[in-house]
């Protein structure tokens, strides 16, 4: 039988929840036929990486460094892709093209959803990276206000202002010195590494709204420890991981009926294992 292929790329990726995620999925669907595995792939490598795939090949993910060095190779991208200049998702179509998109906006959307969040005043960004983009291109779909975005340095300020007016965001910056201000917003984002907000957790208010915290190894964070204490809703990493890569298998098999619940109980017994 021949095998069908799928695999997660980036640099470092030994400790990636894809191939649990999307192996889960596999099983509950009865394909017995695809693989999913992971590859340590660095921006200088991928191009020969990529011109070695086969045609028994289906899809990849990809997480950093290569969300942007892989566009140069592709054949085309989503509108949502191109949006934020970032791909997490390449899809080999059947007349060999090479597709990518950004399923990290929708999941966070969808992550959203399922929570019952879907339309805000204001938000709030903890930090300026690429997640902090995609944040971005999701809050220009459900927040109505305005957006304050927390970050270190003036270059960072001044990124995150062009991507909101890329975005059709409404996007004020403010010093990370403040960031306790942003607990008080009705939703806040968290995109920083983890450590960056521990100090945040001791001024979570008394009734806190909704926090995104993007991080799920270790989890939960001293912030989100102390949101969820408050009473606040709370959603984390596994959750965007989950809803983005229900949409991964979705697009890379062609499969409408992805178990989103299947996903994240394999990624709550991995991480518990950790």
């Amino acid at each position: 039988m021949s095998r069908i292929r799928a695999a997660v790329l980036g640099s470092p990726i030994e400790h990636s929840l894809s191939p649990v995620l999307h192996r889960a999925a596999y099983r509950e669907l009865g394909l017995d036929d695809w693989s999913y595995d992971r590859f340590e792939v660095d921006e200088a490598a991928l191009p020969e990486f990529i011109a070695g795939l086969g045609p028994e090949w289906a899809g990849l993910s990809l997480t950093m460094p290569l969300k942007r060095a892989v566009i140069p190779l592709l054949d085309g991208i989503s509108d949502t892709a191109a949006s934020v200049e970032a791909v997490n998702t390449v899809v080999f179509t059947e007349d060999g093209r090479r597709v990518g998109d950004n399923t990290d906006i929708p999941g966070l959307l969808s992550a959203l959803r399922e929570q019952g969040v879907e339309k805000v005043e204001s938000a709030a960004v903890l930090g300026a990276g690429a997640t902090a983009s995609s944040a971005l291109a999701a809050l220009a779909r459900i927040c109505t206000g305005e957006v304050t975005a927390y970050v270190r340095s003036a270059a960072r300020a001044a990124e995150m202002r062009e991507w909101g007016e890329r975005l059709g965001v409404d996007v004020r910056t403010a010093d990370w010195a403040d960031a306790a201000q942003a607990l008080s917003a009705p939703l806040v984002i968290a995109t920083t590494p983890a450590g960056s907000t521990d100090a945040l957790a001791a001024a979570v208010p008394a009734r806190p709204g909704t926090l995104f915290d993007v991080l799920y190894d270790p989890w939960p964070t001293a912030l989100a420890a102390a949101w969820s204490g408050h009473g606040g809703k709370l959603l984390g990493g596994l959750d965007l991981l989950v809803h983005q890569a229900v949409l991964q298998v979705e697009q890379m098999t062609g499969r409408p009926d992805v178990p989103l619940e299947a996903l994240r109980a394999a990624g709550e017994r991995a991480l518990a294992a950790r």
